[in-house]
């Protein structure tokens, strides 16, 4: 029974080690250049990028043209995707500043709320998509992380979960053009 008792222990201090050292986006507020979101995403943009299995091996690739603009505080992002198979998707973004740095982000793919929160050169953005999947949809859970690495230049690295398992990752560049 102590045996038991030590391994429950054990493992409840690894839970905790591993839910304290979660990475927040404040752990970049002082890194530079300094990300604006009005700024950045606004104007023309391209992206590039790579899909991956819960395997790690690339299944899909991608461009995107993105048109962002603001209007009355709220900002467009209409983003116009087309796969490597041909296959053209549209995602339309609305992003609504909360103050602090932190924006209610939604379009029609997403359900309900994404939360948008920008500090130093990091944009960090929680939600949840609907992608089709055979004949139905299914919901996945993205942790998107995005870093400016110079003023026209933001990486973007995305994990995909449902259930709380990694099914997939995202990986791609953005560029202001």
């Amino acid at each position: 029974m102590k045996t038991f008792t030590k391994s429950v222990l054990i493992i409840a201090g690894m839970i905790t080690l591993v839910a304290c050292s979660s990475v927040s986006v404040d752990d970049y507020a002082d890194n530079k250049p300094k990300l604006v979101a009005e700024e950045f995403f606004d104007g023309k943009l391209a992206a590039h990028g790579i899909v991956k299995n819960r395997g790690g091996q690339v299944i899909r690739y991608f461009s995107a043209t993105i048109n962002a603009s603001w209007s009355d505080g709220v900002g467009t992002l209409d983003e116009q995707f087309v796969f490597d198979d041909g296959e053209q998707q549209t995602r339309v973004w609305k992003l609504k500043p909360m103050g602090g740095g932190s924006y209610i982000a939604t379009a029609g793919d997403v359900i309900g709320e994404g939360s948008m929160k920008v500090a130093g050169n990091s944009v960090f953005l929680d939600y949840v998509l609907r992608i089709p999947y055979g004949e139905s949809t299914i919901d996945l859970h993205i942790d998107d992380r995005m870093y400016l690495v110079t003023e026209r230049i933001l990486l973007n690295e995305s994990i995909m979960t449902k259930f709380g398992f990694e099914v997939g990752e995202i990986t791609l560049v953005i560029e202001k053009i």
